[in-house]
């Protein structure tokens, strides 16, 4: 199961979307997220979910690796789909028993809800596919950049994430090496009643805390060895640069978001 986990892993490809500057799909992606609330029935969602289906058609990525993106989240997105399709109010009642009152404006909307989740899932899903790592942290950077001027540590916060994005997919397969460690010696995650389940998973954390805080010192003591000073006066390798694509692209999320704004009742 590890090994599906999208979050934090890059696939390399030449698509238009893997040569787009890292700041303008940030940006794109931060934009979708406030544009998709301003959708508010079928038509603007039917417009959203196939702007969101081009641009994978335009990355050139296997939509399993975007399905495998909302796995991690779906029993969190059902449960508040089941939130707003309960406690939605509406005239046209279709199922009503105690406190419980289904009606279809709250199917309706819980419907709306749970395609809002699945297409920012797929967008930031879109992001982090398309974008290395350390180029997406180079882009946060560079947004971040006026926040020097109030003492904001920019170079802090971007090299923090750089580091937690670097190694999400490895820590996931150091819980899947040790998951598999612990089976070996007969211990089963998937069996009993949620207490054992939950105690089975004690044996795990320990060693990947372990892992972790040994990790962490190796690579402290890595960057001390290089003479790491932290983000004044450094240069980069890599220089990123906006063209005209990237502007378009802006252009299209703000054509998207008169679209909705034309179409929502």
């Amino acid at each position: 199961m590890m090994d599906k986990l999208i979050f934090g892993r890059y696939v390399t490809g030449d698509s238009l979307i893997h040569r787009l500057d890292p700041r303008a799909k940030l940006l794109s992606t931060i934009l979708f997220v406030v544009i998709i609330f301003l959708a508010n029935n079928w038509i603007t969602y039917l417009g959203l979910a196939l702007f969101v289906g081009f641009g994978i058609y335009l990355s050139d990525i296997k939509l399993s690796f975007f399905i495998n993106g909302v796995k991690p989240l779906i029993w969190l997105i059902l449960f508040t789909v089941l939130l707003q399709v309960v406690f939605t109010a509406g005239d046209n009642v279709l199922f009503s028993w105690w406190v419980i009152v289904i009606s279809k404006e709250g199917l309706v909307n819980g419907a709306f809800i749970f395609m809002r989740f699945v297409l920012i899932i797929f967008m930031t899903t879109l992001l982090t596919l398309t974008t290395m790592p350390m180029s997406l942290t180079e882009a946060i950077e560079y947004l971040l950049h006026p926040g020097k001027k109030i003492g904001v540590p920019v170079h802090e916060i971007a090299l923090m994430l750089s580091i937690a994005l670097r190694f999400v997919p490895t820590l996931m397969d150091e819980t899947e090496k040790i998951m598999n460690a612990q089976r070996a010696r007969g211990i089963d995650f998937g069996e009993g009643n949620l207490y054992n389940q939950m105690k089975s998973i004690v044996p795990m954390l320990i060693p990947l805390f372990v892992s972790s805080i040994n990790r962490a010192e190796e690579l402290a003591t890595a960057m001390e060895a290089r003479g790491y000073k932290g983000g004044e006066g450094r240069t980069k390798f890599r220089q990123l640069t906006w063209q005209r694509r990237d502007t378009y692209l802006l252009g299209v999320y703000l054509a998207m978001a008169i679209f909705l704004i034309i179409f929502r009742t």
